[in-house]
This record gives C-alpha cells, sequence and structure tokens, in this order.
C-alpha cells in the first residue's frame, strides 16, 4: 500500500457492532408515539443516516415527524450506549497505529459521539472526530473526509477510510480516499477486511505477542 499518513473509520458498525443499541434506540421513540417497531428495511437505514435523516425516514407520513425529532434531542443516550459492542481487537488497533498514523473518525452519528466515545475509553486515542454536526453535508457528501484531510495537510491518496457501508464507500469516492470495506465483501472497495487486525496488515504493521 502507498504511503499512508492518516487512517479514517466510520464509527457504527466499524469500532462497535451498534446494530441493536441503534434498533432499540429507534423502537423506543417509535413506542413513544405508539407507533410499531421498525421494519428490516428502516433498520438497515438507521444504521448508515444521520439521526435526524433516520427520524423523518421511520416517521414519514405518521404526523409525528417534528415532535419525534424534539423528542429524540430531549432523550438520555447514555443506556443505550451501554449496548454498543467494541469490534475485537479495537484497543490493539488504535493503540498499534497510534505511534504512527493520525486517526480519525467520520460518523453520521450526531451529539452522541462524544458520550460513546468517553463510555468506551478512546476519546484520547483520536485526532480529529467528525460528526453530522460538523458539516453541512453529512455523508455520503465527501465533505467529513474533506475536513479530515485538511486537519492533517495532506492529499487524498495519503489516507484510507475504514468503512461497513454503501454511503461509506460512496463518500470515500466523492473525496478520493481509498475505502476498506470492513466485513462485507459485496462492497466496493480497494481493500476488503475481516477484522480490525487486518488492517494493521495492511499498513505492514506486525501483531504484537
Amino acid at each position: 500500500m502507498r504511503r499512508v499518513i492518516a487512517v479514517i473509520f466510520d464509527c457504527d458498525g466499524v469500532l462497535f457492532d451498534s446494530r441493536q443499541a441503534n434498533t432499540l434506540f429507534y423502537n423506543h421513540i417509535l413506542a413513544h408515539f405508539g407507533l410499531p417497531p421498525m421494519r428490516e428495511e428502516e433498520e438497515a437505514f438507521v444504521h448508515m443516516h444521520t439521526a435526524d435523516e433516520s427520524i423523518r425516514y421511520i416517521f414519514r407520513g405518521t404526523g409525528y415527524e417534528k415532535q419525534a425529532l424534539r423528542y429524540r434531542m430531549e432523550m438520555d443516550y447514555a443506556p443505550f450506549i451501554q449496548g454498543m459492542i467494541p469490534e475485537p481487537d479495537l484497543l490493539e488497533l488504535l493503540r498499534a497505529l497510534t505511534p504512527t498514523f493520525g486517526l480519525a473518525i467520520a460518523t453520521n452519528r450526531s451529539n452522541t459521539i462524544s458520550n460513546v466515545l468517553q463510555t468506551h475509553g478512546l476519546e484520547d486515542l483520536f485526532d480529529i472526530v467528525i460528526s453530522s454536526l460538523d458539516v453541512r453535508h453529512p455523508k455520503p457528501h465527501p465533505e467529513c473526509l474533506l475536513k479530515i484531510l485538511h486537519f492533517f495537510q495532506i492529499t487524498p491518496e495519503q489516507a484510507i477510510y475504514v468503512g461497513d457501508s454503501l454511503v461509506d464507500s460512496q463518500t470515500a469516492r466523492a473525496a478520493g480516499v481509498r475505502f476498506v470495506a470492513y466485513k462485507d465483501p459485496a462492497l466496493e472497495a480497494d481493500y476488503h477486511v475481516s477484522g480490525l487486525m487486518d488492517i494493521a496488515g495492511l499498513l505492514g504493521i506486525t501483531r504484537r505477542g
């Protein structure tokens, strides 16, 4: 792999297995308004999109969209963070990369990302975190990645973006950043990995021990 200076990660589905937590979160909001749980395609949508986009999607046609958007902002997300499961070898990978590479997160999460990182003791391991609140245009627009490239003062060729969804793939392509597909061989990508430590291998880092 050509010289990489920064490794950028998506959050949900890459750093954490968060599908169950996300499903519980949005089903809680639906239940608050007396509505049934999400369907399968809605669960897939909320995994990839911002909270506001997700609320508008799952509440479309219900008449509760505006109330649900307000209710989301009033909720305490902390109980749902406990349901986010760190991916295997997450800390080992981040600590292995830290001495050599800049580390960043580009996520469509909004006001919850800080609490997620603090709860799991990861807040000091990333040089920059860009959420949907930090950009005018969330993924798949490339703004989040472009902000990170500007922060590190590097070109797109000097970074990789690790993601697990079509939205992530589209974001990387739009920014000109090489895309590493995580646990999804069907995604169009420059590289595919089945575990986090495979990323270390791509970057020429030998696993310790």
